[in-house]
């Protein structure tokens, strides 16, 4: 279930990023330079961020949220729930470690840089992209290459 935004004084800027878990153990090694980083994703597209909560979660929990909220019987490596309140980022993330784990297996890749990508992938979805049409993946891609770019240059 989605987690309600936390409300924040109109006068001052509320620029948060959380990261925690539910129904898994998993800590986010680096949240500091992570969150850096998924600040500098939103900058580069133009946007604000208000809020933004990553929730690591299993399978099981996001096949159900999958299935509840988005009516899709499907197991899925991210949910992303924007909230309407602003016209700034502000939206609820779930990631599941269980499928970027085998993402990672299936792809050969580091799980770390795995899960990097699907964090981006959720953040430009809120940025305003879209991955439904062929032209729209590999503009999608192509963003996410970007990002993990930023990312790897230590550039953050």
């Amino acid at each position: 279930m989605p987690i309600q935004p936390f409300p924040c004084n109109e006068e001052e800027a509320c620029r948060e990023i959380t990261f925690s878990s539910k129904e898994i153990a998993f800590d986010l090694a680096n949240e500091k330079a992570t969150g850096q980083w998924i600040e500098k994703i939103i900058e580069r597209e133009d946007k604000q961020l208000h809020s933004l909560n990553f929730i690591f979660c299993s399978d099981n929990y996001l096949h159900t949220l999958n299935v509840e909220y988005l009516g899709h019987d499907s197991l899925t490596d991210i949910i992303t729930f924007p909230y309407a309140t602003s016209p700034a980022i502000e939206a609820d993330v779930f990631i599941s470690i269980d499928r970027v784990r085998e993402n990672a297996r299936v792809y050969d890749v580091p799980f770390d840089e795995e899960l990097a990508r699907v964090m981006a992938h959720g953040v430009l979805h809120l940025c305003g992209y879209d991955d439904k049409t062929p032209a729209e993946k590999k503009q999608m891609r192509q963003k996410e290459d970007e990002a993990l770019n930023i990312r790897n240059s230590g550039k953050v």
